[in-house]
């Protein structure tokens, strides 16, 4: 393993945990509002629980390879994810927004680790890519559950919106 392939691991380590932070932030925000939809709720608030086993994930590797993650990075991205999904709220159609919006991040966020296993593989992270692949599988679940469900929520969006139902959350 060269020094040059190790670095960019761990720079890729380090915004993973950063866009985890960002996750986390999009999905606060989300879950609170998603009182008319709880079968998304449900699925969100797991995926939050996934969430945080994939920050704890990614702070394992980064210790065992005697790397912090980036505070500043962490910070930065969960203020953005909280700027995002605070300007959906004032949208009449909030839930899609949020839906759309959660299906690309988790595509997102699959590309991202399959760009950072790639990486380990060059830099003979083995045991790191495995715990990886874990993530990204959980992560391409999550895009596969949002892709199976934007015609259901959609559907129910303008059922509840024409029945005079509070239909954005």
């Amino acid at each position: 393993m060269t020094q040059t392939a190790r670095d960019l691991f761990v720079v890729g380590l380090r915004d993973a945990h950063a866009l985890e932070h960002q996750a986390r932030a999009l999905l606060d925000r989300q879950i609170d509002r998603l009182e008319s939809y709880p079968e998304l709720e449900q699925r969100m608030r797991q995926h939050r629980v996934e969430t945080d086993v994939q920050v704890s994930r990614l702070e394992e590797i980064l210790d065992g390879l005697d790397e912090s993650h980036s505070a500043m990075k962490d910070v930065a991205l969960a203020g953005v994810g909280n700027l995002a999904a605070i300007g959906h709220t004032f949208a009449g159609d909030e839930v899609l927004k949020n839906s759309f919006e959660s299906f690309a991040f988790e595509n997102f966020e699959a590309a991202s680790y399959k760009s950072l296993i790639e990486m380990g593989e060059t830099a003979g992270m083995g045991d790191a890519v495995r715990v990886l692949r874990q993530t990204l599988d959980e992560e391409l679940a999550m895009a596969a559950w949002l892709d199976a469900r934007i015609s259901e929520v959609t559907r129910k969006f303008v059922t509840l919106k024409t029945a005079g139902v509070q239909a954005s959350h």
